[in-house]
């Protein structure tokens, strides 16, 4: 059964993504990697707060799932 994601759990869903796409990014660069903390601060801070706001504490499956489909661009749109 497929249920449409809530404005906020696509909101933390994205954040999610975001978070991990520059981690990837910044991890994979030698000349970044040193400053990772720095470079992660604001994008963990947005996943953290999106998170909490979309109630996803104990439901990390959800929001995996959610976001996985984001990848493929599978979860329709909650708006």
């Amino acid at each position: 059964m497929t249920t449409t994601p809530t404005a906020s759990e696509r909101a933390a869903a994205q954040a999610y993504l975001r978070l991990v796409e520059t981690a990837r990014a910044v991890l994979a660069d030698p000349g970044l990697a040193p400053a990772a903390g720095v470079y992660l601060a604001s994008p963990l801070a947005e996943a953290d707060e999106a998170l909490r706001r979309a109630g996803f504490a104990g439901n990390e499956a959800r929001l995996l799932r959610l976001a996985a489909g984001l990848r493929d661009d599978t979860v329709p749109d909650a708006s």
